[in-house]
């Protein structure tokens, strides 16, 4: 498979991943200093946004991709995938985002990893 094709399927597993709040899957594709900026500007390690999805601070329950854009270069890559995420977040109701995830990747021996992600809204 190609390298943006890769990486389009990384989007789609990381979000799977977090609808289901597999820890295993989401670990096995970020990179051990992943790192996730959110729209209020707080910065998170993977540690604690993964405690965050498994004690019920961030709720996924459904994600329709619009569009995942890659560029590659070498053995980084970045992609901005965007998507309406049906979500409850700190403490509040569900709700429908419409959220851009601006995403960095490395190559590693094993594949493609998630490096850090910045979310917005589009």
């Amino acid at each position: 498979m190609r390298s943006m094709e890769e990486i389009q399927e990384l989007y789609r597993e990381y979000w799977q991943y977090m609808i289901d709040k597999d820890e295993d899957g989401l670990r096995m594709i970020m990179s051990e200093d992943y790192y996730l900026l959110h729209m209020t500007g707080v910065k998170q390690t993977a540690d604690a946004f993964l405690a965050g999805l498994k004690d019920g601070t961030f709720n996924y329950y459904a994600a329709d991709h619009d569009s995942i854009e890659v560029e590659v270069n070498g053995d980084t890559a970045r992609m901005v995938g965007k998507s309406r995420v049906l979500a409850s977040v700190y403490g509040g109701g569900k709700r429908r985002w419409r959220l851009q995830g601006d995403f960095t990747l490395h190559r590693e021996q094993d594949g493609w990893k998630l490096t850090s992600s910045k979310a917005s809204t589009y």
